[in-house]
Formats: structure tokens, C-alpha cells, sequence
């Protein structure tokens, strides 16, 4: 069931003050305080429907799952503006106004108001996973597993990239949802997933290739879903992730952090690439000690965090 919080008075990293922010939430399993919690964030056009049925991350999370809800609270909060909760106020007018650290400090707001005062852990992928790192930077002491997967605590120049021809579709074009799906789908797969999953295969009946045909379909059944605001948001939101500014270095921000850190990569991700998490944990290395990486061999790309949910219940099994 989708339940409410009120923020009043809530100051951007930009200083502007937005007097009101509906944050919208949905707990599964066991009720709060009665289990370890553990809070997910959702990724660019998810929301808070993590598991259950028409739950988008059901393969990880569900009763005698992997984040099993007979043993754990799940709780997830949606980003305002992701229009999943209807709430008309929490459309963004300017879609910048966020970025991923006003998100972490909204999730933090939304914490204090619940009473919440530490998480079993924090999991999310890609921008989720982001907010999930500008979450432990924000409250060093709150989380004891951080579980970043498929993401990284910055936005890359390559990632700010695509965001940016994301942002021009979403400005420009005539379809703007439905076109910058299709252009999104190519970097959240993979040249070899391509090739297994079409090999080059015609549609007879529609008269295109049938990767043309799939391409079409995610496009048009995005647009049924989600707003051209909470896209343009959510892609800002996306590429506005940096748990160091106007903090200092990469290692000084994350000696702060007390939580285990579990890194999650995809070795064919374009998106969030395996080698720029490599680069991370060797850096975690050389200021702490609870750290870990693993990762998921998958053709399927960045995308590979919706779709490998055995390989990924695996390398978190020791953790929950």
C-alpha cells in the first residue's frame, strides 16, 4: 500500500527552498521495527513496487527470495516526481531541481520522519544505486551494507554523454518519450545481447527486423507509463551523481563511510562500466577494509541487474 510523508522546507545543494515535497513510500514484508530494514532505491523508471506481483526487482526480493521478506522490512521510497504516486504536487516544474544528493537527503528526511535511525542496507541500481552512495556519504554511520550495483558514486563523462543526447530527444523531438527510450535500450544492452537474442531475424508479418520490431514496443510501451517530466528529471537526476563535491577527494569522502561496502559490476555494461568499478574498489582498498567486489558475467549489459536475479542472489547471499 502507497503511504505518505509530508517534508516542508526542504533546501536544494542549488539553495532553492521548496516549501512542500509529498514523499511516497511502500514497505513490504515484515512491519517496521519488528526486522532488519532494508531500504531499496528504485533505478531511472522504477518506483516503489519492488517485489510481489508486477514487482520490477520480484526476482531478488519476495518471500524465501534473496531479500527474503519473511526475514526482512523492505522499504522504498519513491523520487518525487516519478509520477508512480499521481500526486500532482510532486510534478517538477524545473527538471533540474534535483540532483542525486537532494534525492539521498529527501530519502533521509523521509527516514527521520519514520524514525528510522539505521538500515540493515541500502541496495540499488544504477541512478538508484548512485542515491544509495550520496545516501552513505550523507549519513556515514546509517547503513551497515551498502550495495551499489551496476552504478558508481560518480557520473562519468561517458554517462553525462548520453544523458545529454537523452535530454536533446526529450526536448526536440516530436515522440520525445518513446524516442529516447529507443536510444536509452542501446546502451542498456549489449552488441552481443543484440546478437543472441535477434541474430539478425525478420519479422515477415511487420515487414522489419524484429530488434527494429523490440525496439519499437519498449518505446511505445514506456510511453504509456511514464511522463515526459519524470524522464526529463530522472535523467537529470541521472547525470548530476558526485559524492565529492565540495567535499574533497574520492578516498576522503569514503573513509567517512562506516558501512561494508559491496560492489556489484557487470562485466559487459556499457552504462556504468565494470572497469570504472575496478578503479573505485581499488581505491576503497586503500582506506578500508569491509569492502568487496563481485561480478555479474552477463551479455545482457547494464540491464543485466533486472535480468540475472540468480547469478545476483548468489553473490548476496552471504550479506542477507
Amino acid at each position: 500500500m502507497l503511504q505518505k510523508l509530508d517534508i516542508f522546507n526542504f533546501t536544494t545543494v542549488k539553495a532553492k527552498c521548496i516549501d512542500h515535497i509529498p514523499l511516497t513510500y511502500q514497505v513490504f514484508g515484515k512491519p517496521l521495527f519488528q526486522a532488519p530494514i532494508v531500504l531499496v532505491n528504485h533505478a531511472l523508471t522504477g518506483n516503489s513496487m519492488v517485489c510481489g506481483s508486477g514487482g520490477w526487482w520480484s526476482g531478488l526480493i519476495g518471500e524465501g527470495k534473496c531479500i527474503d521478506t519473511n526475514r526482512y522490512t523492505v522499504l522504498s521510497f519513491n523520487i518525487p516526481g516519478n509520477g508512480y504516486d499521481g500526486i500532482k504536487e510532486n510534478l517538477i516544474e524545473d527538471y533540474k531541481t534535483f540532483n542525486a544528493r537532494d534525492i539521498a537527503a529527501i530519502f533521509s528526511e523521509g527516514l527521520k520522519l519514520l524514525k528510522i535511525d539505521e538500515l540493515y542496507a541500502v541496495i540499488g541500481g544504477s541512478v538508484g544505486g548512485g542515491i544509495a552512495w550520496e545516501l552513505a556519504a550523507l549519513q556515514p554511520e546509517l547503513i551497515k551494507h551498502l550495495i551499489p550495483v551496476a552504478t558508481d558514486w560518480k557520473s562519468t563523462d561517458w554517462l553525462k554523454a548520453n544523458c545529454l543526447v537523452q535530454e536533446q530527444i526529450l526536448l526536440n523531438s516530436n515522440n520525445p518519450v518513446h524516442d529516447a527510450r529507443l536510444h536509452a535500450m542501446l546502451i542498456y544492452r549489449s552488441p552481443e545481447s543484440f546478437k543472441q537474442k535477434f541474430d539478425r531475424t525478420f519479422n515477415e508479418e511487420r515487414g522489419v527486423y524484429n530488434v527494429e520490431s523490440w525496439l519499437l514496443y519498449h518505446g511505445e510501451r514506456l510511453d504509456r507509463r511514464f511522463t515526459l517530466s519524470a524522464y526529463k528529471e530522472l535523467n537529470h537526476i541521472l547525470g548530476n551523481i558526485d559524492i565529492t563535491e565540495k567535499r574533497g577527494s574520492f578516498k576522503e569522502v569514503a573513509k567517512s563511510i562506516q558501512s561494508n561496502i559491496h560492489i556489484i559490476s557487470v562485466d559487459s555494461d556499457i552504462f556504468f562500466t565494470a572497469a570504472e568499478d575496478k578503479i573505485t574498489f581499488k581505491e576503497l582498498q586503500e582506506v578500508k577494509h569491509n569492502v568487496t567486489r563481485a561480478i555479474i558475467n552477463s551479455a545482457h549489459g547494464h540491464d543485466a541487474f533486472l535480468i540475472e536475479f540468480e547469478q545476483l542472489s548468489k553473490l548476496l547471499k552471504d550479506i542477507f
